[in-house]
C-alpha cells in the first residue's frame, strides 16, 4: 500500500502543475525550461525532478489534470449559469486548454505514439462535456435539440486549428455558440 502523499509536497505538487500549465499555455510552441516552471512555482528543481522524473512526466500530469479539469468544467459552469451562457464560458475554458496543449505539442505527440496517452480518451471527455451542456440547454429550451456534440466539437477544433488572433477566436466561438442557440 502508497504511503498517503505529505500535505507539503501535496501543495508543491500542485503548485508545479499550475505553474507548468501556466508555462505551457503562454508557450505559444516555444520551449519551455523546466527550471523556469520550478521558480515560478517557488520550488526547486530537484522538487520537481521527485515529482515528475522527466519532462513527458510533466507534461502528462499537467495534460490530464487540465483533461479532467475542462471536462469537470462543464457541469461546474452549468450549476452557476444558464446552459447558453455555460456553453459559451466552456468554449473559452476549452481553448485555453487547446492553447496549453500548443506548448506541449511535440512531447504529447510522443506520448500518443507510445500509448502513454490516447486520443479516444481526449475526445470522449471533450464530447461528454459538450453533451451535458447541449442536454441542458435542450431541456430548458435555450440551445437547439438536433446539435450533435461531436460536431460541435468538431467545429471547435476548426476554429482552434486556424491560429486566429484571441480577438477572431472570441468572435468564432460566439458565432459556433449562435448557432447552436434556439
Amino acid at each position: 500500500m502508497a504511503e498517503p502523499i505529505r500535505s507539503d509536497a501535496r501543495r508543491n505538487r500542485e503548485k508545479l502543475l499550475a505553474a507548468a500549465a501556466a508555462a505551457f499555455g503562454a508557450a505559444d510552441g516555444q520551449p519551455v525550461s523546466l527550471e523556469s516552471i520550478a521558480r515560478d512555482a517557488g520550488v526547486g528543481i530537484g522538487t520537481l525532478y521527485r515529482h515528475f522524473p522527466s519532462r513527458e512526466a510533466l507534461i502528462e500530469a499537467v495534460y490530464r489534470a487540465e483533461l479532467a479539469e475542462v471536462a469537470a468544467a462543464a457541469g461546474q459552469l452549468l450549476q452557476r449559469h444558464p446552459p447558453k451562457t455555460a456553453l459559451r464560458r466552456w468554449m473559452d475554458r476549452y481553448a485555453s486548454f487547446v492553447a496549453a496543449k500548443r506548448g506541449m505539442a511535440e512531447s504529447l505527440r510522443a506520448m500518443i505514439d507510445s500509448g502513454a496517452v490516447e486520443i479516444s480518451q481526449t475526445h470522449n471527455s471533450i464530447v461528454g462535456a459538450v453533451d451535458t451542456l447541449l442536454r441542458a440547454g435542450a431541456d430548458d429550451g435555450s440551445l437547439r435539440a438536433d446539435v450533435r456534440s461531436d460536431d460541435v466539437v468538431s467545429s471547435l477544433l476548426g476554429i482552434f486549428l486556424v491560429n486566429a488572433s484571441h480577438d477572431q477566436t472570441g468572435r468564432l466561438l460566439d458565432l459556433l455558440a449562435a448557432g447552436v442557440a434556439r
